[in-house]
C-alpha cells in the first residue's frame, strides 16, 4: 500500500521561530510529513518582522508546509500556551543565542522535565559552550574560524563567502534534522526524549573531514589555487565561452579526464594529467577552446559525453531547466517556483503540505484546539499574549 503522508507523518513539531538552519531544518521535517507549528513573535509587522523585506509571505520557502503561533513568550499566558503544546509534541527545535530560551523559560531542562519523551533540538552559532557561544555571528563567521572560508576563492584576493549556502543550510539545518531523526530512532528503544545539540561552527568543520585527511597524507597546500579541487587542476575548474558565461569541469578520474580533452580536441597522450608543472599552459589552452562557442553549444556538444561537463546556471536558469523540473527537483507553489521535496522515499514520499504562512495565521484556531473559547482569545489578544 503507499501511504502518501510522508515518513514522519505522526511526528509533531514545535518550531520557536528563529533564523538560518531551524526554519530550514522545520522545512525539511514539514515536507517529509511532521506536523510542524511554528511560534512567532508579537509585536511586529509582517513587514517588520525577521523576514526583513518579504511582504508577500508566499516567499518564505521555509515556511511552507507549517502552522504558526503568534504569542508573546515574556506573559505567562503566552508561556503556559507553548508549555502546552510542547507537552504534547515530539520536538521542539530554538535556534536562539545561549541561554535566551532559559530566560524565557523554555529551557532544556524546564522541558524535559514536562515531557520526558521530547527531543529538545539546539542550533547555535558557535555552540553552546566555549569563550565565543554568548557572540553574534552569520555563514561566513563560522566558515571563516572552521577553516573553510580561507579555502575558498583566488589565489590574490580575499576569500570568498559561498553565501549562506554551507554554515547556515549544509552544516547547519542539513545536520540538525539527522541529529533530530537519530534522537528519534533512538527513543523507539529506550522510550526517552534527549537534546540534540548542534552548531554551525562545529558542522562547518564536519564538513573539511575529507580535507583534513589529505592534509595528513601530504595531498593538501594550505595555498588557496594550488590544489586538485581549488581551481588549480584545469580539468576542474570553470570557463568563460563565447557568451560571457561558463562551462563547470570536474573531469577527475583519467577515463573522464581523457574524455574530457578528447571533447575539446586535445591530445590526452600530449597533456598527462599528474604534470602539475603543465597545469597552468594546459588552463590557458582550454580557456581559448572554450571561447570559441557559446554555453548552449558546449552543453549540446559534450551532452553524450561522459566527461563531467555541466554548464553553469544561474538560480533562474536552475529553476526553468526542463529537466531540472521533470524529475521534480524544481516545483511551483501558488506560483513562486521553489526547490522540490527531498530525500524521496518509495513507500512514504514527501510533499509539501500548504503554502508558507503569515506570522500568526494559526493564531485562533491552534488556542481553540487547546480549549480557548472565542471570549478567552478576544482577551488574550486585547492584552497582547496573542496576536
Amino acid at each position: 500500500m503507499r501511504i502518501t503522508n510522508g515518513p514522519l507523518a505522526s511526528v509533531s513539531v514545535v518550531e520557536i521561530a528563529s533564523l538560518g538552519p531551524v526554519p530550514f531544518a522545520g522545512m525539511v521535517l514539514a515536507d517529509l510529513g511532521a506536523e510542524v507549528l511554528r511560534i512567532d513573535r508579537t509585536g511586529e509587522s509582517y513587514e517588520g518582522n525577521w523576514r526583513a523585506g518579504m511582504t508577500d509571505p508566499r516567499g518564505d520557502v521555509m515556511g511552507r508546509g507549517k502552522k504558526s503561533l503568534r504569542i508573546n513568550l515574556k506573559r505567562p499566558e503566552g508561556l503556559s500556551i507553548a508549555k502546552k503544546l510542547i507537552s504534547e509534541a515530539d520536538i521542539v527545535m530554538e535556534g536562539l543565542r545561549p541561554g535566551s530560551v532559559d530566560r524565557l523559560g523554555l529551557g532544556r531542562n524546564d522541558l524535559l522535565d514536562l515531557n520526558s519523551h521530547l527531543i529538545f533540538a539546539s542550533a547555535s552559532g558557535w555552540g553552546r559552550d566555549g569563550s565565543l557561544s554568548h557572540l553574534a555571528g552569520h555563514d561566513i563567521n563560522y566558515l571563516a574560524l572552521s577553516g573553510v572560508l580561507g579555502s575558498i576563492g583566488p589565489a590574490e584576493a580575499p576569500p570568498v563567502p559561498p553565501m549562506n549556502y554551507l554554515a547556515d543550510f549544509g552544516a547547519g539545518g542539513c545536520l540538525l534534522v539527522a541529529g533530530i531523526c537519530a534522537a528519534l530512532f533512538e527513543r523507539e528503544k529506550s522510550g526517552y526524549g534527549q537534546v540534540v545539540d548542534h552548531s554551525m561552527l562545529d558542522g562547518s568543520i564536519l564538513l573539511t573531514a575529507m580535507i583534513h585527511g589529505m592534509i595528513h597524507t601530504g595531498q593538501w597546500n594550505p595555498e588557496r589555487v594550488t590544489n586538485e579541487l581549488d581551481g588549480a587542476a584545469p580539468y576542474y575548474r570553470c570557463y568563460a565561452t563565447s557568451d560571457d558565461k561558463y562551462v563547470a569541469a570536474g573531469a577527475i578520474e583519467p577515463k573522464f579526464y581523457e574524455a574530457f580533452l578528447n571533447g575539446v580536441g586535445l591530445d590526452p597522450t600530449q597533456w598527462p594529467q599528474a604534470d602539475r608543472s603543465r597545469w597552468p599552459f594546459l588552463h590557458t589552452v582550454l580557456e581559448e577552446r572554450f571561447r570559441t562557442r557559446s554555453r548552449e553549444e558546449w552543453t549540446v556538444h559534450f551532452r553524450d559525453i561522459d566527461a563531467c561537463v555541466s554548464p553553469v546556471l544561474s538560480l533562474i536558469e536552475a529553476a526553468e531547466n526542463p529537466m531540472l523540473q521533470s524529475v521534480g527537483s524544481f516545483t511551483t507553489v501558488e506560483g513562486v517556483r521553489q526547490p522540490g521535496v527531498t530525500p524521496r522515499f518509495s513507500r512514504t514520499p514527501g510533499s509539501i503540505h500548504g503554502s508558507p504562512p503569515i506570522p500568526g495565521e494559526h493564531t485562533d484556531n491552534i488556542l481553540n484546539e487547546l480549549g480557548h473559547s472565542a471570549k478567552e482569545i478576544n482577551r488574550l489578544r486585547a492584552i497582547g499574549v496573542v496576536e
